[in-house]
């Protein structure tokens, strides 16, 4: 199975918090692990954010970036190519999507993704009409 993470569904796999499990359980059964060329710099945003906020400890925080490193090695990145970008344009016209969300869901359509997963139910409903199997995490 080509299983899509976006930023939501694999930052899951670097801070225990709901959804983490579930995200682990797909990892497993996967073939390939795809993800947008923009989920690293999502994710250590997100991170830092909660650094900031003291929601997580320094030492959280460096742990979970030395993992983010290491998992991203094996998984395929997909690109900012003509054809993300023009899939991206189509969803933002369809639907009430941000340009990253959307960026995300067209990564996951110009791969072939048999499953796009995310922690947004706005861009999961997106994902849905463009014909993505997906699953919310």
């Amino acid at each position: 199975m080509k299983l899509f993470l976006d930023s939501s569904a694999f930052s899951k796999r670097f801070l225990e918090e709901e959804g983490s499990g579930a995200v682990e359980d797909l990892c497993r059964g996967a073939d390939e692990l795809g993800l947008s060329v923009i989920c690293v710099p999502e994710i250590v945003s997100a991170l830092n954010r909660r650094l900031r906020e003291k929601s997580v400890t320094r030492q959280d925080y460096l742990r979970a970036r030395r993992r983010l490193a290491l998992e991203v090695v094996d998984a395929m990145v997909v690109q900012l190519t003509p054809e993300v970008v023009g899939f991206s344009l189509n969803l933002l016209e369809e639907s009430p999507l941000r340009t990253m969300d959307a960026l995300q869901v067209a990564s996951a359509l110009a791969w072939g993704a048999d499953l796009f997963c995310s922690a947004d139910s706005r861009q999961l409903a997106a994902a849905r009409r463009a014909g993505l199997k997906t699953r919310g995490v």
